[in-house]
């Protein structure tokens, strides 16, 4: 879906144009946490594995807390959820600043991580609830899956671009002033652009009656093997975004140009945001598991040169490949798991998801940067495609069912 189309649509006249911009920048904060986590405090502490440690931990608070926040928001409304949060995360994220610069031992580091990690507002997987919801709720039947198609490939290129922009502001701010300045700004955005996102209209998502809840699937319903398969691909993304970055960090380092790791990581977003949103574009005879197979293979194959790289021109290059496979990639499971959702469980979903890449992001980094400081930097540069292989894996494990027919919208009032 381009931006011309984009301003065009019934969507957009649905959500308000605002709500985009919004829901965009706001989801930001997510994405610098883990970068910005490592990247503070590898500066402070001057350790890799500590940074790669503390980027773990917080991953681990995502994935427990997550799905746990998903499942609330499903109940009580996403503004109940998200005000709280929002303002809770942004005071630890500054705090965060102040105890990694001060002689806090480090195991008081690693709890605050925690912390970050399981306050996090992950404003895409609701992004994505509310946008389905009004795609079901208030567009005509003969259009809801092109819309939904071209929304998922949307919103795949949008979280694509702030995991590429996400590192690239750490490593832009870190370089051009100081790391810690990632994170006072991530806090920021969070105070600011997460309570924008809750307040605006289209978060005005009200709890289930009594009634409303028995229609509300079993919790098991979220365990079916081609949503589990889905998820684990989703992880393998997230390993694969750890990984590099980490690796990459790693290799920079040892020529003492770490800071500038965000920036050599932003050339993959060019390709990848390219092809997330020329997605939408793909032929029906080509579903969403074929796209999955073929550009994770294309996302393999390109991870196999960025492990024999050894220059930061034949990383480049590579970066810029990986782009291609990884964002219609994200479009493939996204689509997926908006299709096998269970009846009223959207949110739960889209978070399970949300928490896969985060944890899946958090722990590569943790076991990259301590293959770095263990082996040595060219040999963490094999670990991505290790993911990617991962990613390929559940994809050939996936078997959907067939489409069940769209669940009615219950409880979104009117934007």
């Amino acid at each position: 879906m381009t931006l011309s189309r984009l301003t065009e649509s019934p969507l957009v006249r649905s959500a308000g144009f605002s709500y985009f911009p919004i829901a965009f920048v706001a989801r930001l904060p997510f994405a610098m946490m883990v970068v910005g986590v490592l990247t503070l405090v590898v500066a402070e502490r001057d350790s890799v594995a500590l940074g790669g440690l503390n980027a773990a931990v917080a991953g681990i608070g995502t994935a427990l807390a997550g799905p746990l926040l998903g499942a609330a928001a499903d109940r009580l409304g996403q503004r109940r959820v998200l005000v709280p949060l929002g303002l809770l995360n942004a005071v630890l994220l500054g705090a965060f600043v102040l105890v990694v610069g001060s002689s806090a031992p480090d195991l008081a580091v690693l709890a605050l991580s925690v912390l970050i990690g399981a306050s996090a507002p992950q404003v895409a997987p609701l992004s994505r609830t509310r946008l389905v919801a009004i795609i079901k709720n208030k567009i005509q039947p003969d259009r809801r899956e092109t819309l939904l198609n071209g929304t998922m490939a949307y919103e795949s290129a949008a979280d694509e671009m702030v995991f590429i922009v996400g590192p690239f502001l750490v490593g832009l701010l870190a370089t051009a002033i100081a790391p810690w300045v990632a994170m006072v700004g991530a806090a920021a955005l969070t105070f600011v652009f997460v309570t924008a996102f809750a307040l605006h209209p289209t978060g005005r998502l009200q709890p289930g009656t009594a009634g409303q809840r028995g229609n509300q699937a079993p919790a098991r319903e979220l365990a079916s093997w081609p949503l589990i398969t889905v998820v684990a691909g989703t992880l393998g993304v997230g390993l694969f975004f750890g990984a590099t970055l980490t690796s990459l960090t790693g290799f920079l380092a040892a020529t003492g140009d770490g800071d500038r790791a965000g920036l050599l990581y932003g050339v993959m977003g060019i390709g990848s945001a390219a092809l997330a949103l020329g997605s939408a574009a793909l032929p029906a005879r080509f579903p969403p598991r074929a796209r999955w197979l073929v550009f994770g293979g294309l996302l393999l194959a390109a991870a196999i040169g960025y492990a024999t790289a050894r220059s930061e021109t034949g990383l480049l290059v590579a970066l810029g490949i990986l782009g291609f496979g990884i964002g219609p990639t994200l479009v493939a499971l996204y689509s997926l798991a908006a299709a096998l959702s269970p009846a009223g469980r959207s949110a739960t979903t889209m978070t399970m998801l949300g928490s896969a890449v985060v944890v899946g992001q958090a722990v590569a980094s943790a076991v990259t940067g301590a293959l770095v400081d263990l082996l040595g930097p060219e040999t963490a540069l094999a670990l991505p495609a290790l993911a990617a292989a991962l990613v390929v894996a559940a994809g050939l494990a996936h078997r959907a069912p067939a489409p069940r027919p769209a669940e009615p919208v219950r409880d979104l009032v009117d934007a």
